[in-house]
């Protein structure tokens, strides 16, 4: 199949990258900045990242693009792109200030074929403290915005090289202009598609893992419960699946996914291990310390159970690309860890498989309603494997998780029960929602008459389309007070509620 190769430098936008490809139905593979493979006949193109660095650092970055140019078209990608320039003769300098945000293009050069359909005042996004003060010796600029003149540039031999993202949402001719790279220019025949990505990850499963029996951690959650449904049309009942409940679900929620995983025909074990869990996590307040006991116990619990099944030879999971990226990207750089991305312990003596491990949210889902899984496993909001452990600040107990349970559930019943103006469910317009307890906070209240001295309840409610970047939802104000008016009246410990009204960045989406 022809594919695009992507070379990551380290930015976390790089998956973007790939995704806005497989939107235009094109594969792609993101590899390390300096592992081109050297022999791939399928490869029709190439694209560099961003990076953090500056091409001048001397812990940079660097690749050998001389077998590439001239062979294949290259389009490099902010660093991408002042990285063609740096080795090719140009001059890359800091910005007189860093250059952020939105800007709209003031120049775009005639019949440049990457920017084709592509009109002046195009609005574009810069994220840079870099810029490319000189363009190398036979390029011409190709598009300028008001405050950086080499905005765009065009060397011979099909290379082209941008100083903004295209792949970022708030860049409105982004996609246009990817288009124009992969599909004009590189010449894709737009092959790749969900019904593709789960005939090929089925052969390829069978292949990995041959007659070997598998275990597969799920949570409940979309991306685990595609992960097992992909897995067993592989491989069948050699799929065992184990479900923990660490005690901090959702209200019910141990139960009500138990009988779901029922329909879906999948052998599934399910083990309760709260009391562990709640003991291990008394007096830690410290959320990475959180995620690592709860990454730790989790293992533990799987473990136990995981020999049990003496021939098992592989560990799945649902492991998707945001986890990764957050987890540890190429420059090293943790934002949080998750309990599913920390490798495993060597006495587990199992192999890893994460089948949508390249996959963003939108596509687990696409790719579920390929697989047939119903749909209300399929819309789902995300929901984090620690659990409400990381919407609780502060120490864990089974009575915090009992007031949090009651009161997310009040929020995401409420999220069901409202009706949009266009007569879609308000739940299926959020990215993700949920209620965190802040147990370490105290505020007054006065119920009838007596003065009351508890927690507060912070409700969260983002919308995103791959959990890259989130905004804040603008939730009715009429909902937002029934749900108030709920909480405070029918839970017991919560006197107070509040809205966060932050996006991401500069906020995360969990509050740990």
């Amino acid at each position: 199949m022809q594919k695009i190769i992507i070379l990551d430098f380290g930015s976390q936008t790089t998956q973007l990258i790939g995704r806005r490809l497989r939107e235009l139905d094109t594969f792609c593979e993101i590899l390390p900045y300096n592992k081109f493979p050297k022999d791939d006949p399928d490869v029709i193109g190439v694209i560099l990242s961003g990076s953090p660095y500056s091409v001048y650092d001397p812990e940079a970055f660097q690749c050998d693009l001389s077998g590439i140019r001239g062979r294949l078209p290259i389009l490099g990608i902010c660093y991408g792109a002042q990285y063609m320039s740096h080795i090719w003769g140009g001059k890359v300098e800091p910005a007189g200030s860093r250059e952020y945000g939105r800007q709209n293009l003031t120049r775009v050069e005639a019949g440049c074929p990457l920017f084709k359909n592509i009109e002046k005042d195009a609005q574009v996004w810069m994220s840079h403290g870099d810029t490319i003060t000189r363009i190398p010796e036979g390029a011409r600029v190709v598009a300028s915005t008001a405050t950086v003149e080499n905005a765009a540039y065009e060397l011979s031999d099909r290379l082209w090289g941008v100083q903004f993202h295209p792949e970022v949402f708030h860049s409105l001719c982004g996609t246009q202009l990817l288009r124009n790279f992969v599909v004009d220019i590189c010449g894709s025949r737009q092959e790749w598609s969900a019904a593709n990505f789960v005939e090929t990850t089925v052969q390829e499963l069978k292949q990995q893992i041959g007659d070997d029996r598998v275990i597969l951690g799920l949570s409940g959650g979309v991306d685990s419960s595609v992960a097992a449904v992909l897995l067993n049309r592989a491989i069948g009942k050699r799929l065992t699946c184990i479900f923990v409940d660490h005690g901090m679900l959702r209200k019910n929620e141990f139960t009500n996914v138990m009988r779901d995983y029922e329909c879906l025909g999948l052998n599934v074990i399910g083990v309760d291990a709260s009391e562990k869990f709640f003991r291990d996590l008394e007096g830690v307040t410290e959320p990475e310390k959180k995620r690592k006991i709860i990454g730790r116990d989790f293992v533990e619990v799987f473990n136990a159970e995981a020999k049990k099944i003496t021939d098992a030879k592989w560990l799945a999971q649902g492991t998707i690309y945001p986890d990764r990226i957050e987890s540890l990207n190429i420059t090293g750089k943790v934002i949080k860890s998750h309990h599913n991305v920390g490798g495993l312990p060597e006495e587990m003596h199992l192999s890893l498989c994460e089948p949508l491990k390249w996959l963003f949210k939108d596509e687990v889902r696409r790719v579920g309603r390929q697989l047939g899984i119903p749909e209300h496993l399929i819309g789902r909001h995300p929901f984090p494997g620690p659990g409400l452990a990381v919407r609780i600040l502060g120490a864990i107990t089974p009575e915090k998780v009992r007031v949090l349970q009651e009161a997310d559930d009040i929020f995401i019943q409420a999220l069901r029960d409202w009706k949009t103006d266009d007569g879609d469910i308000l739940y299926n317009k959020i990215w993700q929602a949920g209620a965190i307890l802040l147990s370490d906070v105290r505020s007054v209240g006065v119920m009838g008459d007596e003065r009351t001295y508890e927690n507060p309840v912070a409700l969260r409610a983002v919308t995103s389309t791959d959990a890259m970047t989130a905004d804040w939802a603008h939730l009715p104000y009429e909902l937002m007070a029934q749900v108030s008016t709920d909480i405070i009246n029918k839970v017991k410990g919560v006197n107070r509620v509040c809205y966060d009204i932050s996006s991401k960045p500069p906020s995360t989406i969990e509050w740990e």
